[in-house]
């Protein structure tokens, strides 16, 4: 390696891409062209990047594999940052097991840390959990340890673990000043702002207030019957009843315990459930169906009695029933919560992130762009969505989690 790529790679560690250009901006060899590249990504320059850094791996040659497995990694880093959640995982794994095999154990764990970002946008925590707990970034380099930590604290952040979430910001602080990185160091202190802001409604028929981390986790850990509408969950204790993928359960379910311990008419469980403005026999009909199934699942914790206007839930050993709501109240908080990481979204991505069709998301966005809370950048198959980041609350819940809170 000669001195001027090695100067480049400094500056760019450092976190500096205008002094990475001044070394290499005139030569067009490999080496270069991934440098240069890497430096449009650090620039924002992310499509210029993703062209740089293809021109860099078809450069290199077959007794070159570590560099092209570096400019893979790259690439895939630019992905992530661009939204493209479809860039492949196979190129991915092959480009770890290239590392591994020469024995780069810092671009290893790089990869390592860029599968377990991936994973999180696309909502597996589970995954993401395990292949934090399996990481080892003990002898890497401080900004390697400050990324990990931050993985951390955002699986810690959607397990609604507050204590957990706090040590791991401790330490991806601490790493990032040892690493000297401006941009990483800000990027710590933004995700913490996650601790402060109201991440959930507590929702009872007495009214609705607002709630940190920190008091979701004390309400999780209760002994109380918890409605949780942030992952569409019920639980008392350890067991859980996950009603995510039966919406009209789930509302019946908030319906019944935001009336709690009163009841609530037929009428209304209805329309919350259904969205009748008017009822008939064929609805009445759908709600005694939907409670028989709701009874159902909801054996191991309450029952629900039928009542002469309507229904009323009846808790078993826990003393109170506790509806938490999303921070927002929007039947699209969750796209929202997505496009408030202020990084531009193809609709693709989107789908892919909430496990939705493609045609729904550009029917919710086409509604948010009406009330103003969206915006499209482009035209055709390069259009790409954003808004500005959600202010006063935390988005952290509403994300897509395939496994729910832990």
């Amino acid at each position: 390696m000669d001195s001027s790529i090695a100067a480049a790679g400094r500056a760019l560690r450092a976190g500096d891409p205008l002094g990475a250009f001044q070394v290499v901006a005139l030569r067009d060899d490999p080496a270069a062209l991934a440098l240069r590249g890497i430096a449009m990504a650090q620039l924002g320059e992310l499509g210029r990047a993703r062209e740089l850094l293809r021109r860099a791996a078809r450069g290199f040659g077959p007794r070159e594999a570590l560099s092209r497995a570096r400019c893979l990694a790259a690439e895939a880093e630019v992905a992530l940052a661009a939204r493209d959640l479809a860039w492949p995982r196979p190129a991915l794994a092959d480009a770890l097991r290239t590392f591994l095999e020469r024995g780069d154990r810092e671009n290893a764990a790089h990869v390592r840390l860029l599968q377990i970002r991936q994973l999180l946008l696309l909502g597996r925590v589970d995954e993401a959990d395990a292949a934090c707990a399996a990481l080892d970034v003990g002898a890497a380099p401080a900004r390697i340890v400050a990324v990990a930590a931050l993985a951390t604290f955002e699986v810690a952040l959607r397990r609604g673990r507050a204590a957990e979430a706090r040590a791991a910001l401790a330490r991806a602080r601490h790493a990032a000043l040892r690493s000297g990185i401006g941009a990483l160091c800000a990027e710590v202190e933004q995700a913490g702002r996650a601790l402060v802001l109201p991440a959930a409604r507590l929702v009872s028929a007495a009214g609705t207030r607002p709630l940190t981390l920190d008091e979701v986790g004390a309400v999780l850990a209760s002994p109380d019957l918890v409605i949780d509408g942030c992952r569409r969950t019920a639980r008392q204790g350890a067991r859980v009843v996950r009603l995510s993928r039966r919406p009209a359960l789930f509302a019946l379910l908030c319906g019944l315990a935001e009336a709690w311990p009163g009841e609530v008419g037929r009428d209304h469980l209805i329309e919350r459930a259904f969205g009748a403005l008017r009822t008939n026999a064929s609805y009445r009909a759908r709600l005694r169906v939907g409670m028989g199934r709701l009874r159902r699942a909801m054996r191991p914790f309450a029952g629900i009695r039928a009542t002469a206007g309507g229904f009323r839930l009846v808790v078993r050993g826990a003393t109170h029933v506790r509806l938490l709501a999303p921070p927002i109240d929007s039947p699209d908080a969750t796209l929202l919560a997505l496009l408030a990481d202020g990084e531009a979204w193809s609709t693709s991505a989107l789908a892919l992130a909430l496990g939705s069709s493609q045609r729904t998301v550009q029917r919710a966005l086409a509604d948010l762009e009406v009330a103003g809370q969206v915006r499209a950048l482009g035209r055709g198959r390069s259009r790409r969505w954003l808004c500005a980041p959600a202010a006063g609350f935390a988005t952290t819940l509403l994300l897509p989690a395939s496994a729910g809170l832990g």
